[in-house]
């Protein structure tokens, strides 16, 4: 299972003006990390984009930089469930991709979290917020990337420089802990 959130983040004055844009939605100028993370947490994929491109546009960016992962898949394990939250557009997305790599949908689906009505709560005799099955996991490791300081703001000048911080955030992170193991 792959889980996927895009998380907006704002600009400095050092950043340059290809890396700004305004989003609406999360009323934030500055840019969007897009993350595909496993049921760990540790990344699949990472990218960032202005912060004016649709969090479904920017899916569609990601994946396609790494539809090499998709094509050597072979076709006769189940296929890849990703999971994505209510921002997202699933056939949007479906038809997008498939005019990228018409046999995607054979190796990879699409599933919305669940999102428990306030009836589920007050059953469960819970109110405000409960953590959505799952997503809990993408929420942990954007808490993870917040811990580097260099990742609170975006102070780089260019995108691809963004997401190698972002990388180097998680590599970081992945070798602390191989190195408690």
């Amino acid at each position: 299972m792959i889980i996927i959130d895009s998380q907006a983040v704002q600009n400095t004055c050092n950043a340059s003006m290809e890396s700004k844009g305004f989003c609406f939605y999360k009323a934030t100028n500055g840019i969007k990390r897009h993350l595909a993370v496993d049921t760990l947490g540790f990344p699949f994929f990472t990218h960032c984009t202005k912060a004016s491109v649709s969090d479904d546009a920017g899916l569609i960016e990601m994946l396609t930089q790494n539809i090499k992962y998709f094509r050597a898949k072979p076709m006769n394990i189940p296929k890849i469930t990703i999971l994505l939250d209510h921002g997202y557009h699933p056939e949007h997305l479906t038809q997008e991709l498939e005019k990228v790599y018409p046999q995607i949908m054979q190796k990879i689906k699409f599933e919305r979290s669940t999102k428990p009505s306030n009836q589920e709560k007050a059953a469960q005799g819970k109110s405000g917020f409960v953590p959505a099955i799952a997503r809990w996991v993408i929420e942990r490791s954007n808490a993870w990337m917040e811990r580097c300081k260099i990742l609170v703001k975006n102070f780089e000048r260019t995108l691809p420089n963004a997401t190698t911080k972002l990388n180097l955030c998680f590599v970081r992170l992945m070798i602390k802990r191989l190195a408690t193991s």
